[in-house]
């Protein structure tokens, strides 16, 4: 076990962007042959606004890290937090570890980014997209990514992380993100077993509906407990979901200018959620 934390403390940056484009390509290949929508668009012309916002998330997570690398010596120095507090074995502490960084890191923010206006103003670019593929989930506005990493530091400090379970955390993160928004297409009862602890491609799906109530729905990132517990989670059929964002030009979906200025456009002319 030792190796195997050791090994995520000293990932590299060239590692972390090798699992970024493995997993795209991956998933990319897979919604050629088994998609979930069968889209008439270019795949390439909308991939290209994901992958520039992509561009920056990846910056804001290297100046992230940087940035808090003193947080986390002064969390291992000094002992602080939950996880200093009691003694479990690593794989139990890195068990709780994700689970909170998922609860506080993805559910919560991603459910202020709904509810609290300044913060819906920038997600609803990541809601604009009117054909959800495995690159719809680099579409991040880099306020948005920004709002996310405040909360995942939160999440670190309040139980004390180390440096190694936060870098996992991010693995998995990236390996959900791009699985929940690839245009698969799996059986029925495999996707809804699924569900019943992780957030599966159908479900997260039901999120990017173009309209209440199913867009304020299934929150979650990793697992669906958050939102089973909460009562924000739902599953229909996946066929009567629309794609994008009823306030919003589709036609600019791919339109990246358009896109960085949305949250601005939005506060200007005083539309409503």
């Amino acid at each position: 076990m030792d190796a195997f934390i050791d090994f995520f403390t000293h990932l590299t940056s060239l590692q972390k962007l090798i699992w970024i484009i493995g997993l795209l390509t991956v998933f990319w290949l897979f919604e050629g042959a088994y998609p979930l929508r069968r889209f008439h668009y270019k795949k390439w012309a909308h991939a290209m606004p994901n992958l520039i916002l992509l561009s920056s998330t990846i910056l804001i997570n290297v100046l992230f890290g940087l940035a808090t690398l003193g947080v986390f010596n002064w969390l291992e120095e000094n002992e602080f937090g939950l996880l200093n507090l009691v003694e479990f074995p690593v794989w139990v502490e890195l068990v709780l570890a994700i689970m909170l960084l998922d609860f506080l890191a993805q559910y919560v923010v991603h459910f202020m980014l709904h509810k609290v206006r300044f913060m819906w103003r920038f997600h609803m670019v990541h809601h604009s997209d009117t054909n959800i593929d495995v690159t719809s989930g680099t579409r991040h506005h880099p306020i948005d990514f920004v709002m996310r990493e405040t909360f995942a530091l939160l999440a670190i400090v309040i139980a004390g992380l180390p440096l190694a379970y936060y870098v996992i955390y991010r693995v998995l993160t990236i390996l959900f993100t791009y699985f929940s928004h690839a245009n698969i297409s799996l059986p029925i009862w495999l996707d809804k077993i699924i569900s019943l602890v992780f957030i599966s491609p159908n479900t997260h799906k039901f999120h990017h509906h173009h309209k209440v109530p199913w867009t304020d729905t299934n929150y979650g990132n990793i697992f669906s407990l958050w939102d089973r517990a909460f009562g924000t989670f739902v599953y229909h059929n996946p066929k009567d979901i629309v794609y994008g964002l009823d306030i919003l030009d589709d036609d600019k979906s791919n339109d990246i200018l358009y896109q960085l200025k949305v949250p601005f456009i939005y506060k200007k002319n005083n539309m409503e959620i």
